[in-house]
């Protein structure tokens, strides 16, 4: 029985009997299903490629900028600047005091003579003459004390006591920038990066003002070192002989691309 099934002509077989099966058409419906499986497997390949690629794009790009850290360094360094000789301030004038000035004025002569009801004038013996010193004093006023302007502080480029940022470690204005810098995305793109000088006063009370580029290295690198100076909290203030003073700081922020 299975011998007879097997010896069943097909429909490709009955439909191209007696004509020629090695090529053309007979060929291609021989193989269509095999054809139809690759065509299927390559299909699917094809379109799994087109789905995955994005995201294989994507975790490769994630790896690369993970690569290229955008590091900022900011570096305290001690600038030699001359030593100022703080001269002490003159002592104040001594009060003037008010002098007494005796003026010699000339005797006044006083005829003190009784004049009697008498026929006649009096005799010369009759006539005594009193003689009157008097001395005049005068005051001197004395002098109104000039009152002097309130001159602004000096700003000091080195004192006895140099202010000092939180607890006084030299690192801890360092961390601070490091750790609030933001390196500007445009600077980032174009590969820009190099050190800013940034000067500022640390004032009595410890604030910080006249924050500004002596030199810079790009208009976004410069204005964002300004920004995080600004922001800066309050620091200990520098002193001189005990008394807390205004003291002008150079402080250079390195921007690197790593």
């Amino acid at each position: 029985m299975e011998n007879e099934l097997k010896n069943i002509p097909s429909f490709d077989d009955i439909v191209f009997e007696n004509r020629n099966k090695e090529y053309g058409a007979y060929k291609i419906r021989k193989k269509y299903n095999r054809t139809v499986l690759w065509a299927m497997l390559v299909g699917t390949f094809i379109l799994g490629t087109v789905i995955i690629t994005p995201y294989v794009m994507a975790s490769v790009s994630e790896r690369r900028q993970q690569k290229e850290e955008k590091a900022v360094t900011a570096e305290m360094e001690k600038l030699d600047q001359p030593q100022e000789q703080v001269a002490p301030p003159p002592p104040p004038p001594p009060p003037a005091e008010a002098q007494a000035v005796v003026k010699y004025v000339a005797p006044v002569v006083v005829d003190s003579v009784k004049n009697e009801d008498r026929g006649d004038f009096a005799t010369v013996d009759e006539v005594k003459e009193t003689v009157t010193d008097e001395a005049v004093v005068e005051v001197v006023e004395q002098p109104k004390e000039e009152v002097q302007e309130v001159k602004e502080e000096e700003v000091f480029l080195v004192v006895e006591e140099m202010p000092s940022f939180g607890t006084g470690d030299a690192n801890g204005f360092r961390s601070y920038v490091s750790s609030n810098m933001k390196y500007p995305e445009v600077a980032a793109e174009n590969g820009i990066q190099g050190r800013v000088f940034v000067q500022f006063v640390v004032e009595s009370d410890g604030r910080l003002t006249n924050v500004k580029v002596i030199r810079g290295v790009d208009p976004a690198l410069d204005k964002e070192a300004v920004r995080v100076v600004e922001s800066s909290p309050r620091w200990n203030p520098g002193k001189q002989r005990g008394k807390p003073v205004r003291v002008s700081f150079t402080f250079p922020i390195t921007f690197v691309l790593q």
